[in-house]
């Protein structure tokens, strides 16, 4: 399965890095990391699928992984849905975009309880997101948002700081807060 799920995510990854290939010939170099979202997402569960591979955890990465994935997922649904709501047209790239993403919320979830993160790790992720947020709507380093959009660009913002927390929530709850509560009854 991790063999699959590498078949999937590694050529997805690259695929996401090409589709920010415009936006990153445009971004001062301070900010060129912060970027591309859904890709580092994607290459953070990479590792994470390579460490499993090597029968290790690197659970900074997992938390990593693990929040940005949730997040970039649903994010891209959302947003790619709300174009189409909003009077936009989905061509089959939009609806590509929709279900790879939500398989990256989904495969988060289903391997987090194979995680071995901790409120530290988690901690760092939390930064790294929020962050990453700040980067994305203080200086406008956001995802490319089709015209649709870009009119309610306050209100994607608010959505996507909302989206960062939580994710960062889920994954206390789902990975950390869980294994805590069945450490103290053990």
């Amino acid at each position: 399965m991790i063999l699959l799920l590498l078949a999937i995510n590694i050529p997805g990854t690259l695929y996401g890095f090409y589709w920010y290939w415009g936006q990153l010939q445009n971004t001062p170099p301070q900010f060129l990391i912060f970027v591309p979202d859904s890709p580092t997402a994607s290459l953070f569960f990479v590792f994470v699928l390579i460490a499993f591979l090597w029968k290790k955890n690197w659970p900074i990465i997992e938390a990593l992984a693990a929040v940005t994935l949730i997040k970039y997922g649903i994010w891209a649904v959302v947003m790619n849905a709300s174009t189409g709501l909003l009077g936009g047209s989905l061509n089959w790239q939009h609806y590509m975009l929709i279900f790879s993403h939500a398989g990256m919320a989904l495969q988060a979830l289903i391997y987090s309880p194979y995680f071995r993160i901790k409120s530290w790790h988690l901690a760092i992720a939390a930064i790294w997101t929020l962050h990453n947020d700040f980067i994305d709507y203080f200086f406008g380093m956001h995802p490319y948002l089709s015209s649709y959009l870009m009119p309610h660009i306050s209100s994607v913002a608010v959505f996507t700081v909302s989206l960062s927390v939580l994710s960062i929530l889920t994954v206390y709850f789902v990975s950390v807060r869980n294994k805590q509560l069945k450490l103290t009854i053990q």
